[in-house]
């Protein structure tokens, strides 16, 4: 399968509260919150959505396409990358912008703040998807990532016109967008990732039920935290897979991109939806494990062993095959 990821490309500033967020908020003051946290870290890594993706479908032997607008300032990202196995050929550069930045903060239980810089990213909008197909041959299957609203629009409607499949992943940028764009961005996908409270939000945003938006994409993806993730198509049976076992919680961010790096790559496998999340359980494990969204390293037999202990011989024999 080609796939082709489109989304932010950024740089993460990542900070450590040593405390809980929860601690520093008043309930009757919520309306006018002013608040200053003193960090003890910073970590500048390379991030964005469309990036990680690439970058976890790379480390499982994959070759993914990457979409998406940087800056000037990509040169050495753009090297990483390439060495990891992404196709950066149809990213494109901004002559005047710099590439988009995402600063967060995370506090002892995990929970975040964060800001996003979109720079270069608002050039995304530019992209065409027909020129990207042309270049590697045709697209099996997009998914459009959190990126500029207007591209996400762009490659959605896109997508409906040439029949490619599309999988709708817009986590980040539910905030920003409206009941109608939200809509038509999930509507016909034949895939819809979100996490627990991103699903609420889409329901409460759309006005559509969990069950009409279920008969309007082929599935619903739903990321459960440290319960795993559910599966959903109208008529079968949902599919639950729960989390490998982590040997440490470090950082939480990337998480969900590499689940849906795993997901994505046992897909173009051919391997069955349960075996995909499978194996999209096991890479997010792995990130959980690394501060920073690109700095584990996958070494397969090790991943094997994981795998295998998780989900049994029968599901490693499986996907050991095309690891290897």
């Amino acid at each position: 399968m080609r796939i082709a990821v489109t989304g932010s490309i950024a740089t993460d500033h990542l900070m450590t509260f040593p405390g809980r967020f929860a601690d520093q908020l008043v309930a009757d003051q919520l309306h006018t919150v002013s608040l200053s946290f003193l960090v003890d870290n910073l970590d500048v890594r390379r991030g964005g959505v469309g990036p990680n993706i690439c970058f976890g479908m790379g480390q499982l032997g994959g070759t993914p396409i990457l979409v998406g607008a940087a800056g000037y300032d990509f040169d050495e990202y753009r090297g990483w990358l390439d060495r990891h196995g992404v196709d950066t050929g149809s990213v494109r550069i901004s002559e005047v912008l710099h590439t988009a930045r995402f600063v967060c903060t995370t506090d002892k239980d995990h929970n975040q703040i964060g800001s996003f810089y979109t720079g270069a990213m608002s050039e995304a909008r530019l992209i065409e998807l027909k020129a990207v197909a042309d270049r590697v041959g045709g697209l099996d299957l997009v998914l459009i990532g959190a990126d500029d609203p207007e591209a996400m629009l762009r490659h959605t409607e896109e997508c409906k016109t040439r029949g490619i499949p599309f999988a709708a992943d817009f986590s980040q940028q539910i905030a920003r967008m409206d009941g109608d764009e939200i809509r038509t961005l999930l509507d016909g996908a034949t895939y819809l990732f979100s996490n627990e409270y991103e699903k609420g939000l889409i329901e409460s945003k759309t006005g559509w039920t969990d069950a009409e938006i279920l008969s309007r994409v082929g599935h619903r993806v739903t990321t459960l935290g440290s319960r795993g993730v559910r599966i959903e198509r109208v008529g079968d049976t949902p599919i639950e897979v729960a989390c490998a076992e982590e040997t440490a919680k470090v950082d939480p961010t990337g998480v969900g991109d590499a689940f849906r790096a795993g997901f994505l790559t046992g897909l173009s496998w051919g391997v069955g939806l349960e075996r995909a999340a499978q194996v999209g359980c096991m890479l997010a494990t792995l990130v959980i494990e690394t501060l920073g969204t690109q700095e584990y390293t996958l070494r397969r037999t090790n991943f094997m062993d994981r795998f295998k202990k998780a989900y049994g011989e029968e599901a490693a024999t499986e996907v050991q095959s095309h690891l290897a």
